[in-house]
């Protein structure tokens, strides 16, 4: 999977967390992920569908990192992930895939998006509706850990 087509979901979720909840995430080494099993305790999920391509983000945060990330965001932190923290999680994958869009909106490549799907609880799982390889990048806070998920079908 070609760099150039990741770099903007990871300069857009850095992006977003740090404007919109003051939470600093460290990247990690991407790999090419093979389970359908989550990283962590919630994910959303947004399809993406363009003349060149089709494919879906992901992005699973640990329990904590979403609470935290909620107080931070909203001035209120619930004692578990309930709806609320979901309904962030959605919106963060969907402010995340739009930051991405216009970026690669920049070099040529358009796409539309899906409305996201967030999916929670321990061991959940992924399912990405393309045939590309799935590239997994961590994100390490000291509240947790954060990974997105990219798949296409071709680039």
């Amino acid at each position: 999977m070609n760099v150039e087509f990741i770099n903007p979901f990871i300069s857009s979720l850095l992006n977003v967390l740090a404007t919109m909840a003051q939470t600093e995430l460290k990247p990690g080494k991407p790999k090419i992920k093979k389970s359908e099993v989550a990283q962590g305790d919630v994910s959303g999920l947004i399809g993406m569908v363009g003349p060149q391509t089709k494919g879906s983000l992901s992005i699973t945060f640990d329990g904590e990192l979403a609470l935290t990330i909620m107080e931070r965001m909203l001035g209120e932190r619930p004692d578990a992930v309930n709806e609320e923290v979901t309904d962030m999680v959605g919106e963060i994958t969907n402010m995340v895939a739009g930051g991405a869009k216009n970026l690669l909106g920049d070099k040529g490549y358009e796409f539309d998006m899906a409305t996201p799907i967030v999916v929670s609880g321990k061991d959940h799982t992924i399912t990405h509706k393309c045939e590309g390889p799935k590239i997994i990048m961590p994100f390490s806070s000291e509240q947790g850990s954060a990974h997105i998920e990219v798949c296409f079908d071709k680039l």
